[in-house]
């Protein structure tokens, strides 16, 4: 089957840091653009964070930048999310998305998804 699975979320600090990690199964990344989101209660869905396949061009959102750290490694068919200086207004569901597209956040063009981890960061 065909699946990504998210890991790493969790809860901690004003501050503090947390490493997601985005491990795919059924197939393999080389060639697939890795995005991230998230979604806070009562918001809309943000696009945060791509990574090309090469790994050579990457994008964050203006919310993120300077914190957050995106990276891939092919040989273990897995993405990462480095997230630094976690601040409350981080907390959300954090999603893993892949697809064979161009640098892009437009979520319909991505055809696998996670089902999401959850990540909360305290006051």
């Amino acid at each position: 089957q065909v699946q990504l699975v998210e890991s790493g979320g969790g809860s901690v600090q004003r501050g503090g840091s947390l490493r997601l990690s985005c491990a795919a199964s059924g197939f393999t990344l080389d060639y697939y653009t890795i995005a991230w989101f998230r979604q806070a209660p009562g918001k809309e869905r943000e696009g945060i964070s791509y990574i090309s396949s090469s790994g050579y061009s990457t994008y964050y959102a203006d919310s993120v930048k300077g914190r957050f750290t995106i990276s891939r490694d092919n040989a273990k068919n897995t993405g990462y999310l480095q997230m630094n200086s976690l601040k409350p207004e981080d907390t959300a569901v954090y999603y893993c998305a892949t697809g064979r597209v161009l640098g892009t956040l437009d979520e319909w063009k991505y055809n696998y998804w996670g089902l999401g981890t959850q990540v909360t960061v305290s006051s």
